[in-house]
């Protein structure tokens, strides 16, 4: 069994790694979220689609802790948690890949990695004087990307901006597959690349996935959605429209459900 298929049939005996339950999110009369639940499984691709202004921004953002949910349950494995900030997520192994990536194009890709955490060598040079450990994020930025198996990105002395759009995808999402012990959240990751950049970014997705780690794909791109999605939550009017994955439907019944044409 492979293992799209294992995540499509499987998930009902296994514990979601991140869950949501009733999540409603208000601003003003403008409702963002009513009611909305989900579930993401160990080692599986779940995609959320839907028109704009049907809440992907807002769950997405309530699952990270760039929003606070107005009521409603978060669980990390099996656990409830309370997220007010991205950082608490983070804590939790909850990693978010933003459209605009977040990079500094002038550091280069280890320093990128290690933006935000980075490590100082060790004794009073560190403590004190606060050097960096330059070498060792370098090697540790190395041994990261062999692990993850980006092959696009062999010299992590080079800045980013001499990378293309594709490599500069790589690092951010090595970036949170590093850190990101549990779920990889990622926004319209193909968004502003050509066909081959995307189709390296995808099979990235497919790498982590392999590696059992989780991964929640936001996308407008339905031919991806559906190459590397073992399910799909489709977002409607702030709501859960449906739940589907590749092999029960396919992408005219998944533009059907998110239009309100059609129902799962």
């Amino acid at each position: 069994m492979t293992m799209t298929e294992s995540a499509a049939s499987h998930t009902a005996t296994r514990e979601p790694i991140l869950s949501a339950r009733n999540l409603v999110k208000t601003f003003g009369r403008v409702v963002g979220l009513d009611g909305v639940s989900l579930d993401l499984y160990p080692g599986e691709v779940l995609a959320v689609i839907g028109d704009n202004g049907a809440g992907k921004s807002t769950l997405i953002k309530c699952l990270t802790g760039a929003e606070v949910p107005d009521s409603g349950e978060l669980f990390v494995s099996g656990q409830p948690v309370h997220f007010k900030r991205p950082q608490d997520a983070r804590v939790h192994g909850i990693e978010t890949v933003y459209q605009n990536l977040a990079v500094s194009p002038a550091l280069d890709v280890a320093s990128n990695l290690f933006l935000g955490r980075e490590e100082r060598v060790p004794g009073p040079l560190g403590k004190l004087f606060r050097v960096l450990d330059t070498k060792g994020m370098r090697r540790k930025a190395k041994d990261e990307l062999t692990r993850l198996g980006i092959s696009t990105l062999q010299d992590v002395t080079v800045p980013v901006e001499n990378l293309s759009g594709g490599q500069r995808q790589a690092v951010a999402v090595a970036r949170a597959a590093a850190f990101g012990s549990k779920v990889v959240v990622l926004d319209e990751p193909t968004a502003a690349l050509g066909v081959r950049e995307s189709n390296q970014v995808l099979q990235l997705v497919r790498d982590l996935r392999d590696r059992g780690l989780p991964v929640i794909l936001i996308s407008h791109n339905m031919p991806h959605v559906f190459d590397v999605a073992d399910r799909i939550h489709i977002q409607r009017l702030g709501k859960c429209a449906a739940t589907i994955t590749p092999q029960s439907h396919n992408m005219t019944d998944a533009v059907a459900i998110m239009t309100g044409a059609a129902t799962a």
